[in-house]
């Protein structure tokens, strides 16, 4: 019995199914350095959209999130550079460098101008309220005439 696949085999459209960057044609979402892009959560109630997006060791200056009509992209660039001081010298030094770009279409009933965003404990939330007219509504009674 067969326990482990095998390295070299092709994955399947079934096995690729799941991954969401298989039906994004474009490159939207990415990283410059090939490193793990961040994890995302998506969440919805009645009054907005909730974008959770987990980038532990950043800080929120290191975030660049701007909208361009109905697309808006997080994006963060950082350059770890050490200090070099006097009297030492490197037989091997890694440079630091981080950068990457997640891009989201907004829906049609997003409040585009009132996106806020908060920076804690590794998690960026980005709050993307709803236009009023697409928030839900309570039931009202009518009067008869």
């Amino acid at each position: 019995m067969l326990l482990a696949r095998n390295s070299n085999q092709v994955p399947s459209l079934f096995d690729r199914f799941f991954d969401g960057e298989l039906f994004d044609w474009t490159n939207r979402n990415y990283s410059n350095t090939n490193t793990t892009l961040p994890s995302v959560n998506i969440k919805e109630n009645g009054d907005a959209f909730i974008v959770e997006l987990a980038a532990p060791g950043l800080e929120k200056g290191d975030f660049k999130i701007e909208i361009n009509h109905d697309l808006l992209t997080i994006s963060s660039e950082k350059k770890v550079e050490n200090e070099i001081k006097e009297g030492e010298c490197f037989t091997k030094r890694e440079f630091s460098y981080q950068s990457f770009s997640r891009s989201f279409t907004l829906p049609h009933i997003a409040d585009g101008d009132k996106i806020e965003a908060n920076y804690e404990n590794g998690i960026l939330k980005v709050n993307i309220p709803k236009k009023e007219e697409a928030k839900p509504k309570p039931a009202r009674m009518i009067d008869i005439k």
